[in-house]
């Protein structure tokens, strides 16, 4: 029986952070394939694949192997997210072990949902409540990841009205977030075989124009904002980091948005949207990394402390 480290290094624990989030991103990303192919119902039933096998059956063919697949994955995460729990719980870092049971309890909450998902025949609402979740247990899990590469949590780095505005930031990637979930239950790609039998808006009962339309109504305002934060740092000097973070987040959510209406333009064609739906776990990486910029290293000194920075330098 292999005996439990008595303590994880910060290399270990950082190496489980990292992993933690590109499983998270990996479950949407199949997640988007699992919708798009129509396996949605490929196992018909949970949390058996079927009445009689929890694994797929050579009658459910190519959906079954899809669907089933997806599932396994779970199991994955589940193994990454409990390693970095106990990694984290036998490392001296406390304050990652908040961040660290919120991302292992969202795996069982996630599986819930998922049950539900299959249980309730697709329900739009369900789905998009899955996928919402997944975008928060990979923010968690980016924030988690950062902070397991430096010795603590220090000050903020920006001054209050900065930080109000990365906060908003946040604040209106996840509205952007929703409404994107909005607009897939009410387009064409329900994740099942039976898909075409459900006009396009009838299953969630929103007009596809009308929520499109808001939908990138919010993404000019997100990036709007991130204009005027990354002006904002830029003019008072702030540092690198921040100016960084908010500088690529832009990129990302510039891509996005031309991959969104590139896709809308085109009727929604498949590979178009599973990149769109990476560029949500992008823009959702980034936004947490920009987030957990704003404060620096606990060995670092806020700001607007000049003076014990000079008496530090003394």
């Amino acid at each position: 029986m292999p005996v439990l480290p008595t303590a994880f290094s910060p290399a270990a624990v950082s190496r489980l952070a990292l992993a933690n989030v590109v499983a998270n991103g990996a479950i949407i990303v199949t997640g988007g394939v699992v919708r798009l192919t129509g396996s949605g119902l490929g196992c018909p039933t949970w949390p058996r694949c079927t009445s009689e096998s929890f694994v797929a059956t050579p009658e459910l063919a190519g959906h079954g192997v899809i669907e089933f697949g997806n599932r396994l994955l779970t199991f994955v995460l589940t193994a990454v997210a409990v390693a970095l729990l106990v990694a984290v719980f036998r490392s001296p870092r406390r304050d990652l072990r908040p961040l660290a049971v919120l991302a292992f309890l969202g795996i069982p909450a996630q599986a819930a949902i998922g049950g539900v998902t299959v249980l309730t025949g697709l329900d739009p609402w369900t789905v998009a409540v899955h996928f919402l979740v997944s975008v928060v247990l990979t923010a968690l899990g980016t924030v988690l990841w950062l902070r397991s590469r430096e010795p603590g949590v220090g000050r903020p780095l920006v001054r209050r009205p900065i930080a109000l505005l990365v906060g908003g930031i946040a604040a209106v990637t996840a509205a952007v977030l929703v409404l994107g979930t909005i607009v897939t239950g009410s387009g064409p790609h329900s994740g099942d075989v039976d898909e075409n039998d459900v006009p396009t808006g009838d299953r969630m009962g929103f007009d596809i124009e009308l929520v499109s339309q808001l939908h990138a109504d919010v993404v000019f305002l997100l990036v709007g904002l991130t204009i005027a934060l990354l002006v904002a740092l830029y003019a008072t000097d702030a540092p690198g980091r921040v100016r960084r973070a908010a500088r690529d987040l832009l990129v990302v959510q510039l891509l996005q948005g031309v991959i969104g209406f590139v896709q809308y333009f085109t009727q929604l064609p498949v590979v178009l949207v599973l990149l769109h739906m990476l560029g949500a776990v992008l823009v959702t990486v980034y936004t947490a990394r920009l987030v957990w910029s704003v404060r620096g290293p606990a060995s670092e000194l806020p700001m607007d402390a000049p003076s014990q920075r000079v008496a530090a330098a003394r």
